[in-house]
This record gives C-alpha cells, sequence and structure tokens, in this order.
C-alpha cells in the first residue's frame, strides 16, 4: 500500500468528522457524541500516521529512526480504547457504571501507551524500516515485546468488540442492527491484522521468512477494519437521522392536500408566518400543522358532528380500522364545513357546535391520516357531494 491509499480514508474519515464536529459543539457534554469524534479523530490519524510517506517524514523531523513505531502503536492502541468506550456508551446502562467500565478501558490503554514508549526507550533499533519493522525486530530485546504488546492490545479489541457487537446485533433491528453488524466484519478484518501479524513474527522467531503476511497482506486488513468499524459507529447515527428527514418530508407533503384546503377557506386578510427557505424540515412541518389547526378552528362554527358519525360508520362498514375511520370521519366533516363556508362569504352562520374535539388535532400522524383521506377516501367525496346537493337545494 502506497500513500493514497492511506491518505484518502484519512480524508474521507476527517470529512465524517467535519459533519459531527457542529452537533458536539452543541452539546459537547454528551459522552456519546464526544466518544464519536475521538474515534473519527484517531481512525484519522492512524491511517495518517501509518502510511510509509508520513512514518519517513516524522523520522526525519525527529532525528529518531524509527520513532513513527510507537507513534503508530499508541495512536492504534488508543483507537482500540475509544471503539470500546464508544460501543461502552452507545449500549447505555446506569451512568455511574458506564463511566466506570469506560474509565478501566481508558486506563488500561493507557497504560498500554506508556508501556509502547517505554520499550521503544530501553530498545535499540538504529535502521529505519518503513514498512517491515515488526519482523525485521522482531527478536530485539524491548522492541519485540513493544511489538507483541501492541499486537495484544489491538488483538483483545478486535475480539472483544467482535463479541459484544455480535450478541448485541442479535437483540436489536433496524440502522442500529446494521451500524453492529458491520462494526463486526471491521473487527473481524482487525482479528484477521492481528493473525497475519503475529504469524509473520512467530515465524521470524521459529527462523522462517513470512514477512509477507506482515508486510503486504496485513496493511489492507488494518485499513479495512478500522474503516468498517468507523463507518459502523457512524451508520446509526446518520442513517436514522436521514430516516427521520425522510419521515418528516413525507409528512409535510402529505400534510399539503389538508393544508391548502383549509388555507383557501381562510380569510384574506390572515397573517401567515414565513421561514427561510433553509429552515429544518422539522420546522415546515410543525408551521403547516399549525396552519391547519388554525383552519380547524375557524371551520369550527361549521362542523356537522352527525355528519361526521355517519361517515365514521360507513368508514367502519367499509372494512378501516378504528384510527383510519376516525380520520375518514374527520375529513369528511371538514370537507362539508369547508363547502358550507364557501357558501357563507360574509361568514353568518352561527353553529352550537363551539369547540372542536376530535382526535385529529391530537397530533400529526391523525393530520396526516386526515389529509390522505380527504384526497383519497370515497366517503369524503360522497360528503362532499352531499354537502354540494344541501346547498343547492337550500338557494
Amino acid at each position: 500500500m502506497d500513500g493514497p491509499d492511506y491518505y484518502i480514508p484519512a480524508a474521507a474519515l476527517g470529512a465524517a468528522l467535519a459533519f459531527k464536529l457542529p452537533g458536539m459543539l452543541r452539546d459537547w457534554r454528551d459522552p456519546l457524541l464526544r466518544s464519536v469524534c475521538a474515534l473519527l479523530v484517531l481512525a484519522a490519524c492512524t491511517f495518517f500516521f501509518a502510511a510509509p510517506p508520513t512514518i519517513a517524514a516524522v523520522n526525519r523531523i525527529t532525528g529518531i529512526p524509527n520513532v513513527s513505531a510507537p507513534l503508530v502503536y499508541c495512536i492504534l492502541a488508543a483507537f482500540s480504547a475509544s471503539c470500546l468506550v464508544l460501543l461502552v456508551n452507545w449500549r447505555g446502562g446506569p451512568p455511574e457504571e458506564t463511566r466506570r467500565v469506560s474509565l478501566r478501558w481508558v486506563v488500561g490503554y493507557g497504560v498500554v501507551v506508556v508501556l509502547l514508549i517505554v520499550l521503544f526507550a530501553l530498545g535499540d533499533a538504529p535502521e529505519e524500516r518503513l514498512r517491515d519493522l515488526d519482523t525485521h525486530y522482531a527478536t530485539t530485546p524491548y522492541i519485540r515485546e513493544m511489538i507483541v504488546l501492541y499486537l495484544v492490545g489491538h488483538s483483545v479489541a478486535a475480539v472483544g468488540m467482535t463479541a459484544l457487537c455480535w450478541r448485541w446485533s442479535l437483540q436489536v433491528c433496524g440502522w442500529l442492527r446494521g451500524g453492529l453488524v458491520v462494526i463486526v466484519f471491521g473487527s473481524l478484518f482487525n482479528l484477521a491484522y492481528g493473525v497475519s501479524k503475529f504469524s509473520a513474527v512467530f515465524a521470524r522467531w521459529a527462523g522462517h521468512d513470512w514477512d509477507a503476511l506482515s508486510t503486504l497482506a496485513a496493511p489492507p486488513l488494518a485499513s479495512i477494519g478500522a474503516l468498517l468499524s468507523a463507518i459502523g459507529f457512524i451508520l446509526p447515527l446518520v442513517g436514522q437521522r436521514l430516516s427521520d428527514n425522510w419521515h418528516a418530508w413525507a409528512a409535510y407533503r402529505q400534510l399539503g392536500t389538508l393544508w391548502r384546503e383549509l388555507r383557501s377557506a381562510s380569510p384574506s386578510g390572515t397573517p401567515t408566518v414565513r421561514i427561510s427557505p433553509l429552515s429544518p424540515v422539522e420546522l415546515r412541518v410543525t408551521q403547516r400543522e399549525s396552519d391547519i389547526h388554525d383552519g380547524l378552528l375557524q371551520l369550527d362554527p361549521y362542523f356537522d358532528r352527525g355528519l361526521r358519525t355517519s361517515a365514521y360508520e360507513e368508514a367502519v362498514a367499509a372494512g378501516a380500522d378504528t384510527r383510519e375511520a376516525q380520520a375518514v370521519a374527520d375529513a369528511a366533516m371538514v370537507a362539508a364545513a369547508l363547502r358550507a363556508r364557501a357558501a357563507d362569504p360574509e361568514g353568518e352562520v352561527i353553529s352550537s357546535a363551539r369547540t372542536y374535539t376530535s382526535e385529529a388535532t391530537q397530533g400529526p400522524r391523525d393530520l396526516v391520516r386526515m389529509s390522505l383521506a380527504l384526497r383519497h377516501s370515497p366517503v369524503v367525496a360522497a360528503a362532499r357531494v352531499r354537502a354540494a346537493r344541501s346547498e343547492s337545494g337550500t338557494r
């Protein structure tokens, strides 16, 4: 693997971090958001500092041959810890227990980081090795222990992530399950990386040359594993947001029929609240629902509760369930009221019904059902026809 093979994933993870930073700045106390951002930073750093051009540059700048090795190993250990901490915070549970377990992982891998630095300082690695340091110094005192330590720490994290995420994925569904499955695959690649490295190192101890496992097979496995793990953690967060936006836009669009009908019945001087074209879809849905409720209040004197009851019975007889029948009945009453309001431009009608208590005003889902029924229900269409005939008969 050459420089671009490392820098492109690092740039992709940096872009994902830029996507998450605004949310963390708004709610920096959220441990889950902090853990996600820490993981993205460490994953990007792992790719960046493990690239051979970066390794050579760090060695040259510091003037210490192979100093990039403990640097990359420490970043890799921190990345392993961040994955485990994020998983603990993601899984949730009692706050005290979550903090306690997270602290254990942080302290444990913090000790690993310190030991890696100490072992490198005690060892002797004068010849710079950009790609095969693990096998070249596999028998060198202290450097040997440093290599084994970072591989053990990395493999422990991979095994733990695989087991925990797989068990958890069997208990959940949706985006969360998809993210956990991706993490499992990423952890398996990380585990395969450890196996390849260990095999090459053990072969050197036995006097054999399996360096290709360390220099050719292991780096792509590590890159894919780190990338998949980061994607797996981000996927449920991004996927859920996209799903929420999709449902919000669908609700906004479906409310359109009811909203336009009621707006057409509003007095011409009724003020409207304008929102920015860049406003979030949730605000647009809220405004549309508010306009609909205002329109229902203006139609209140024209509502015929008897018509609503008969429309409800017709919908039930046609096979509708309770919620759907209520929405159809409400829509039929609204359709007839719109006709009555149009026939009374001076607003002289006074009805005994002073309040509107239908369940249709209690939530956006019922308003959506009303809007769809207003557009598609044959019961509502029949109510319109009857209202039109009634108007003709009274003229």
